[in-house]
């Protein structure tokens, strides 16, 4: 994990809460990362933007019942004021006994050691999906 503060309360040190809450299953210190107000926001999904611990504690309880062994890799970080961005790596495996790996960046707003808002752009590992060629082929025809 690299740039990460040593302060609890700093903008990148709500990760590290935020990433030993995951690897806990701890949904309670999960939603203590997060004003109760918090908006979040998917990018490249808009339907699932949601505001608010109530979607996330469904979220989260649903994750943590597919993906029983789940852990969070807190790749990169680094802040600029109250806004922190981040590399992840989540993986496990599901309760049905295939791997599971999402990849991705967040972006979040920190206020008095909470995250405010966040924009997610995490996304499931593809394996062998045919190398770049394919992956621009295959995105260009909207796949």
């Amino acid at each position: 994990m690299a740039n990460v503060e040593k302060s609890e309360s700093g903008p990148t040190a709500v990760l590290e809460r935020l990433r030993r809450a995951i690897d806990g299953h701890d949904l309670g210190a999960l939603a203590a990362c997060f004003e109760s107000d918090y908006h979040s926001e998917f990018p490249v999904h808009p339907d699932r933007t949601f505001r608010g611990h109530e979607q996330m504690r469904k979220n989260w309880t649903q994750i943590f019942g597919a993906v029983p062994d789940i852990k969070a890799a807190l790749l990169r970080c680094a802040s600029e004021g109250d806004t922190v961005w981040a590399e992840w790596e989540w993986t496990g495996t599901r309760a049905d006994g295939a791997p599971f790996a999402i990849r991705g960046t967040t972006i979040q707003g920190v206020r008095n050691g909470l995250i405010s808002w966040v924009r997610l752009y995490m996304e499931p590992v593809q394996e062998g999906g045919g190398g770049a060629d394919e992956g621009v082929r295959q995105s260009l025809a909207g796949r």
